[in-house]
């Protein structure tokens, strides 16, 4: 079969659990699986280089011994960009990487799963959109989409245009309820009538929708002054910035939230704890809270991090990490299995079982 690549119409859309999980269960059919991200997007440094996570993730998950430099050819980095836009990048090797990248990875695979970089557009400073490499390796393209109102079929069909005669379907994920029956009923019989087939709808699932407490200290860059539960999900954030006593009241009424407060406020630190209901504590601005505060949390198991940022800039970090779904890890990519094998037509993406 052709390679599947993955791509999106926005970026954080959940492209990188659809590729993995597709690949998961294409390997329990008997097959050979391959996987590349051409153009590294999501990227951190490890010991010196700038690299993407999604692939180092593949590798954990799909059990590949393949060399991150052919996994992810391109380092797609703001530095990159910038060499791009001054011609110091020829758009005529970078595609002859990528096949030779390809090649490589494909000869001991009998299926490859593609997955684009950022959204559908990105790659445009080096003619090498998501469309553009589809069309270097031969392969059918998945568009995954989210749909949260009517505007947004624009974008899509925006999308579909760009992709072009290689579109596999359009896979929608992260449908909330509010809006599923709009998608069901009026969306995709919409997209069918214009020639686009829908492959499937995933609703949104709870333990997509947050991230870990660990997961969460790491992308803010956190000090941990209590452990406790790194495993806790988190699905919301709660700002303390009002008196101790509707503070309490407005924790205990909230679910699987973390508090962010200012660290010099030990009166919402001290409510946070007593309420028994929040996941964890962000303190902010560098301020270390009383030893009586730490005690406490120490003995209620709760997680108490510490950040040099300032409150609203920690919200904003906080509430773009659950918006993006920046948090990919084994149990992110099963959730998403189960979703698809669920609520997609995989037979179509991937052929039938042997």
């Amino acid at each position: 079969m052709n390679p599947l690549l993955v791509t999106s119409t926005a970026e954080s859309t959940g492209k990188t659990a659809v590729a993995l999980a597709l690949a998961r269960i294409a390997a329990d059919r008997g097959r050979e699986v391959g996987y590349m991200k051409p153009k590294g997007t999501r990227l951190e440094s490890v010991v010196g280089k700038t690299l993407d996570e999604d692939p180092m993730l593949a590798r954990e998950l799909l059990g590949t011994d393949a060399e991150m430099h052919e996994m992810e050819p391109i380092v797609y980095s703001p530095t990159f960009i910038e060499g791009a836009i001054r011609g110091r990048e020829d758009p005529g090797e970078l595609r002859e990487r990528i096949a030779e990248a390809y090649d490589g990875l494909a000869a001991d695979a009998d299926t490859m799963f593609v997955e684009g970089g950022g959204d559908v557009r990105t790659g445009g400073v080096v003619d090498l959109t998501d469309p553009g490499v589809a069309e270097l390796l031969d392969a059918d393209v998945l568009l995954v989409a989210e749909y949260g109102e009517p505007g947004d079929v624009d974008d899509l069909l925006a999308a579909v245009d760009d992709v072009g005669d290689r579109l596999a379907g359009v896979l929608f994920n992260r449908v909330d309820d509010a809006v599923y029956d709009d998608v069901d009923h009026d969306v995709i019989p919409f997209l069918t009538s214009r020639g686009v087939d829908t492959l499937g709808a995933l609703p949104r699932s709870p333990e997509l929708a947050g991230v870990t407490v660990s997961a969460l200290a790491d992308e803010l860059g956190a000090e941990t002054l209590v452990e406790g539960d790194d495993d806790a999900l988190v699905q919301r954030f709660l700002v303390g910035a009002m008196g101790a006593e509707e503070a309490l009241r407005h924790f205990r009424r909230a679910r699987d939230a973390a508090v962010i407060t200012g660290g010099d406020r030990s009166d919402i630190a001290t409510a946070a704890v007593e309420a028994n209901s929040v996941r964890c504590l962000v303190l902010t601005g560098g301020h270390r809270p009383s030893g009586s505060v730490l005690g406490k949390a120490k003995e209620a198991g709760l997680p108490v991090l510490s950040v040099p940022s300032d409150t609203l800039t920690t919200v904003d970090r906080a509430e773009d990490v659950i918006r993006s779904g920046r948090t990919r890890d084994a149990r992110t990519v099963e959730v998403m299995r189960e979703l698809l094998e669920t609520h997609a037509d995989v037979d179509a993406l991937i052929g039938p079982g042997e």
